[in-house]
């Protein structure tokens, strides 16, 4: 387990430490403006990427990046009760935010949060019956080992689930995003968690991220099969789906 230095120059996802440290410092104001920002939707778009998992009650499941625990709460009802949702997250202030909405939301469930790295995760091979990852893959630096990591830990016949922000395909939405993500909502980030240079960083991360075919090529290569996508929202988010081997 690798344990993130206490960088507090730009996020760059060269530098985990970086990037540790810029969840660090807006963990206080993550789930409040993700849900303003996003108008509500990213929860329901992490419902959609736990439904795409296939669990069942008694399974195992793993949220890799899991930040505030969001994907692992939206899991734990789909384990159920005798079913287990482990969370790994490099930022241990996010962790600490996530820990007490588990603590509070998880009705008795099983949800652990562990300290770790995404590119090494501390789990033996075929662990979990499904392993799924919200918003996180623009801030890791090397998207293949992301995957094959992901695909390392989970039994063959489970799924990888991956979920991501991209950029709308038609024209005028795409113009009226791009208005929004980089101009609007760095403005309202910033005033709001008081880290403007960070809630620049966010969208940024967005434009420069892989296509969508790109990421399924990329999944493929890293063992899993039955690569799929869908658009959410006309490409606002993308979910991909593949299964181990």
């Amino acid at each position: 387990m690798q344990t993130p230095t206490h960088d507090t120059g730009s996020p760059s996802p060269e530098h985990p430490g970086s990037i540790a440290a810029m969840f660090g410092r807006i963990a206080h104001r993550y789930d409040l403006l993700n849900s303003l920002l996003s108008l509500g939707l990213d929860r329901r778009w992490r419902e959609r990427a736990a439904d795409l998992a296939a669990l069942r009650p008694g399974d195992r499941a793993l949220d890799v990046c899991t930040g505030t625990a969001e994907l692992a709460l939206a899991l734990a009802p789909r384990v159920g009760p005798t079913g287990r949702v482990v969370g790994v997250d490099l930022s241990l202030p996010m962790l600490t935010v996530g820990r007490r909405k588990a603590a509070a939301e998880s009705d008795g469930r099983q949800v652990a949060l562990h300290l770790g790295d995404a590119l090494r995760l501390p789990y033996r091979d075929g662990t979990f019956d499904a392993a799924a990852s919200s918003f996180a893959g623009r801030n890791v630096a090397d998207l293949g080992r992301f995957f094959s990591e992901m695909a390392r830990v989970v039994r063959a016949g489970g799924r990888v689930v991956f979920l991501e922000l991209g950029e709308p395909s038609r024209w005028g939405l795409r113009h009226l995003y791009r208005w929004y993500f980089h101009g609007l909502a760095p403005l309202i980030g910033g005033l709001i968690s008081g880290e403007r240079e960070d809630y620049r960083y966010l969208p940024q991360s967005v434009e420069t991220f892989a296509s969508p075919e790109t990421v399924a090529r990329l999944m493929g290569e890293a063992g899993l099969r039955n690569v799929r996508y869908v658009p959410l929202m006309l490409g606002v988010a993308w979910v991909w789906v593949g299964t181990a081997v």
